[in-house]
C-alpha cells in the first residue's frame, strides 16, 4: 500500500462523510465475503497475514475483534485496512495486536 494516491479497489463504495461542498472525503468499500481473503492478503502491511477467522486486538478501541470483520476505507485518495471499530477509535491494521484474554 502506497501512502499517496492509491488506485481505487474494484468494489462499490458507500459515502460515510462529505466535505462542506458535498464531495466524499471518506468512503467504505462494500467487499463481498468471497473476496475478503484476497483483499486482506493484498492490503495487510506485515508478514504473517492473519486468517479471517482469527481474533485480533485493536489497540485504540481496547477490544478484540474477528479479522474477517475488517473494513477497507478510502480517505484522501488512500485505501486503508481498518478494524471494525475504525469509526469510533481510528484503528488501522498497524494497530492490530494478538488477541487479549479478558484477564489481560
Amino acid at each position: 500500500m502506497s501512502l499517496l494516491n492509491d488506485p481505487p479497489l474494484d468494489f462499490p463504495r458507500k459515502v460515510i462523510k462529505k466535505n462542506g461542498r458535498g464531495r466524499p472525503i471518506l468512503e467504505e468499500y462494500e467487499i463481498p465475503e468471497q473476496a475478503k481473503e484476497a483483499v486482506l492478503k493484498e492490503m495487510y502491511p506485515f508478514e504473517g497475514v492473519p486468517s479471517l477467522s482469527e481474533t485480533r486486538y485493536d489497540l485504540h478501541e481496547g477490544k478484540n475483534f474477528l479479522v474477517g470483520d475488517f473494513k477497507v476505507i478510502r480517505e484522501q485518495d488512500v485505501n486503508y485496512l481498518v478494524s471494525p471499530y475504525y469509526y469510533s477509535s481510528g484503528g488501522t491494521a498497524i494497530d492490530w495486536m494478538p488477541a487479549r484474554s479478558e484477564q489481560d
